[in-house]
């Protein structure tokens, strides 16, 4: 039987108490896209600052399932791809990871065909996978629907060509971009997302070898090349949401916060929505320092593609609005449903109105009360213990293992930085 861990918080009652340092884990993100990426070499792929979450075991498994080796030590991760054969992942291990998505372009590229089902993940609006299969289309590869899986076929390998992305979309730029490098042909891909996570994959691609160009912009160009193992283990990047969530709790929370390990430059567009509400910051090297301001200011949010406002910070900075004195607007223009969670929030005392699916208006200041609710998604989940952390109160807050997915150590972390919270096993 598989247990289900809560977390139970005792919440603060919106006094600022909260001060140390919290350490930034190795970026979600940008380690399972490199782990997909590790199937195209046929060879070792060493990993470095590799987060333990739950997430990371799921594609490791996806891995092992096609015929890989995945060894793990401390935060170190090796993906021994040589042994690889299989083309039909595990239905059960992809519909639980929507990151599966992104192991079909290496398959496919390296093997000629690849069988997956409809993705899983976080259940917050939809999310068509449309985008990507008309760019394996667009490569020359054959699609099928067959008993609830879909089957991609190149038996003679992936041609060159053009691809416009209709919609601005991550992942789809890594996986195509990550196929393209084992195309027979130059690959040219536009209206690409430039997000942090998309640069650091093309840098460890490249470093292997590949040949691509303008990454960081909406054009990339992949040309033909062989990509071999390189020497050295490769650092994944700082989990630049993760920093955002616990700037935002700072903000509501902090006496005197330290947030390390981070880059600041992929945290613009949330650094300055702090400053806007009056937070102060110290920013140095890799670290910020924040405290919540006596009055927190209003502000508008509107999420974007980077380098816009991240979509999955908007949870944490909603949270973040309830304590602002007047009134807020969140705009969420990527993800339907992923408003759904502010119920939650008003349960506990919050004044927020749902004017559309995609837009809420929050009044505030109000103080929050204990609530005992499941996580619902991995952000909207660690928003809802945020608010817990400065609600009045003892807060129980179930479905620990989806939070897990996203956030390594999430209870040791804010332990140590003064919050009274404990994992319990149901």
């Amino acid at each position: 039987m598989r247990h289900m861990d809560s977390f139970v918080v005792e919440g603060l009652a919106g006094e600022p108490k909260l001060a140390g340092n919290i350490t930034v884990s190795g970026a979600k993100n940008h380690i399972l896209k490199v782990m997909a990426a590790a199937a195209l070499i046929e060879g070792e792929s060493r990993f470095e600052n590799v987060p333990d979450i739950a997430d990371v075991t799921a594609m490791g498994k996806l891995l092992e399932g096609l015929g890989a080796f995945v060894t793990r030590s401390g935060s170190s991760l090796t993906v021994s791809a040589k042994p690889m054969s299989g083309t039909v992942m595990d239905p059960a291990l992809a519909k639980s990871l929507r990151a599966s998505i992104v192991l079909a372009g290496p398959v496919l590229a390296r093997f000629g065909s690849v069988t997956f089902p409809h993705p899983g993940g976080d259940v917050i609006g939809e999310r068509p996978i449309d985008v990507f299969l008309s760019g394996f289309e667009k490569l020359g590869a054959k699609i099928s629907w067959n008993g609830g899986s879909y089957h991609l076929e190149a038996p003679q390998g992936l041609s060159g060509g053009e691809f416009f992305f209709r919609v601005v979309s991550v992942t789809g730029t890594e996986t195509l971009m990550m196929a393209a490098t084992l195309a027979k042909g130059p690959v040219t891909l536009k209206n690409c997302a430039m997000e942090p996570e998309v640069v650091a994959t093309a840098e460890f691609l490249k470093s292997c070898g590949a040949k691509i160009e303008g990454v960081g912009t909406t054009t990339i160009v992949i040309n033909p090349s062989s990509l071999t193992p390189r020497a050295s283990p490769f650092r994944i990047m700082p989990d630049r949401i993760e920093a955002e969530s616990f700037l935002a709790l700072g903000a509501m929370a902090g006496k005197k916060l330290t947030v390390s390990g981070v880059v600041p430059q992929h945290l613009d567009s949330v650094i300055n929505t702090l400053w806007s509400m009056g937070v102060p910051l110290t920013i140095s090297g890799d670290s910020i320092t924040v405290s919540a301001p006596e009055r927190l200011l209003p502000v508008n949010v509107r999420t974007h593609e980077y380098p816009g406002f991240p979509t999955d910070a908007q949870a944490p900075f909603t949270v973040l609005l309830t304590q602002a004195e007047g009134d807020s607007i969140v705009i969420e223009s990527i993800f339907e449903g992923r408003l759904n969670y502010t119920a939650e929030l008003v349960k506990m005392g919050a004044k927020i109105t749902l004017i559309s699916p995609h837009r809420a208006k929050i009044t505030g200041k109000t103080p929050l009360s204990a609530i005992a609710v499941d996580s619902p998604d991995i952000r909207a989940g660690l928003a809802l213990l945020l608010a817990a952390a400065i609600a009045k109160g003892k807060s129980t807050i179930g479905n620990a293992n989806i939070i897990d997915r996203g956030y390594e150590g999430i209870e040791k972390k804010l332990s140590a930085v003064g919050l009274s919270i404990k994992r319990v096993r149901s």
